[in-house]
């Protein structure tokens, strides 16, 4: 559901108050805001002002015959259904970049379009923050991460109103950054699923990504020396078998990790309950995702019971492992966020609930403020780690405690 509307009012308050004491006072508005946010609309202020009127466009030839043909307009073409139906269900404007921040692809629920049209978020325009300022698309390019931009988090006035999400675009292949993928509604609209909600469309153009010259179902080779099935569930989903990344869509990645959960296999019955819960999905839907599953990694997947025959390496243990040793650090290196972020998976969603909060105590029990620091960029409103952490240094000198006070003033607004 929206957040609540009460909630929401306060945040865009304290988002305005930090922006009017950046432009009045310049470095008064350091502790106020998300060190990511300051550092972009310092980069903002040195070349531009706040009262810019839209973003400015680049040649429309040049951008259209960048965008035709490319792997990131096959990819957008091949689910752009998909894209359609998030943008009208949830009246956002999505869009679609280049590495430089220049937009190539849009499509807009009814309101947020005419919106968009208003201020040039359209294709050819350029979204960099020293174009038009701070926003979700620069921030998620720039720092190769998802990226949420809030009312008044946006340098220019013109997108106050807007809240954006964005997330990166990778070739699935080489890895290579190829732009972000930005959902913007307006900020009363705000939900606690929009990053996830990036990120999943992130990675839906990703599996559409056209590739030649591989064999069904992998990609180039990444590490040939690594052996096994090598999986990363946090925060990202990709899977690799014997160093070659798996192109798998959404519901194959999660039958795989399953089954890498349970090594010890599964009935058919049990599996369809991991998956699908009390959806109602036939089995046989669920043999042919099987069996696609299958050929993609080989023939290693036995049924009668379902079960994984290769050496598999998971982050989710790894996480978990580290926790059990007391390792807070090396658990907060290997955790990367929510497990599989906006999975239907009953079971992905519980053990994703019990991973969280595995780190979170881990951190409360031991508030390593490396760990912490580490943790608020993927938890920024956990207040309580960060409180925790910073009783725990007490008056003693940490190079860490500006960050966790900066973190700690966002997650209280």
């Amino acid at each position: 559901m929206i957040e609540d509307n009460a909630d929401l009012l306060g945040r865009r308050q304290a988002a305005v108050h930090a922006w009017t004491a950046f432009v009045e006072h310049g470095d008064g508005a350091e502790r106020l805001v998300r060190p990511e946010i300051y550092s972009s609309w310092t980069r903002s202020g040195a070349a531009i002002t706040t009262d810019v009127t839209h973003a400015p466009l680049t040649d429309e030839e040049e951008t259209r015959a960048y965008w035709q043909g490319s792997p990131l307009q096959v990819a957008v073409s091949r689910v752009e259904d998909d894209l359609r139906r998030t943008a009208e269900d949830g009246d956002l404007v999505l869009a679609v970049t280049d590495r430089d921040t220049r937009v190539l692809w849009t499509y807009g629920g009814r309101v947020m379009r005419r919106k968009a049209e208003t201020v040039n978020f359209v294709p050819g325009a350029r979204w960099d923050d020293e174009s038009v300022g701070t926003n979700a698309l620069d921030l998620a390019n720039r720092l190769s991460r998802p990226a949420m931009v809030f009312s008044a988090e946006h340098y220019a006035s013109i997108v106050h109103n807007w809240v954006c999400w964005a997330a990166p675009v990778n070739d699935p292949v080489t890895g290579q950054q190829l732009g972000v993928i930005d959902l913007s509604t307006t900020w009363d609209r705000t939900h606690p699923i929009g990053l996830a909600t990036a990120r999943v469309m992130a990675r839906l153009i990703e599996q559409a990504m056209p590739r030649s010259n591989e064999h069904p179902g992998l990609g180039v080779p990444q590490s040939p020396d690594v052996a096994g099935l090598t999986l990363r569930l946090l925060g990202t989903a990709e899977a690799h078998l014997d160093g070659r990344r798996l192109l798998l869509n959404r519901r194959q990645t999660e039958i795989v990790a399953l089954l890498a959960m349970n090594p010890d296999g599964v009935s058919l019955e049990r599996l369809h309950a991991l998956v699908y819960g009390d959806q109602g999905v036939t089995l046989s839907t669920l043999k042919a995702e099987v069996s696609h599953l299958r050929s993609a990694l080989g023939g290693q997947l036995t049924s009668r019971p379902y079960r994984l025959t290769m050496p598999i390496t998971t982050d989710v243990d790894a996480v978990l492992a580290a926790v059990g040793h007391g390792d807070v650090a090396g658990a907060l290196a290997a955790y990367g966020g929510d497990l599989m972020p906006g999975t239907n998976s009953p079971a992905l969603a519980e053990l994703g609930e019990y991973v969280a909060v595995a780190v979170r105590e881990a951190l409360l029990a031991d508030p390593q403020p490396e760990a912490v620091v580490r943790y608020s960029e993927l938890a920024p409103y956990d207040a309580e780690v960060i409180e925790v952490c910073l009783a725990h240094l007490g008056d003693r000198p940490h190079p860490t405690k500006p960050l966790l006070k900066g973190r700690l003033a966002v997650a209280g607004s």
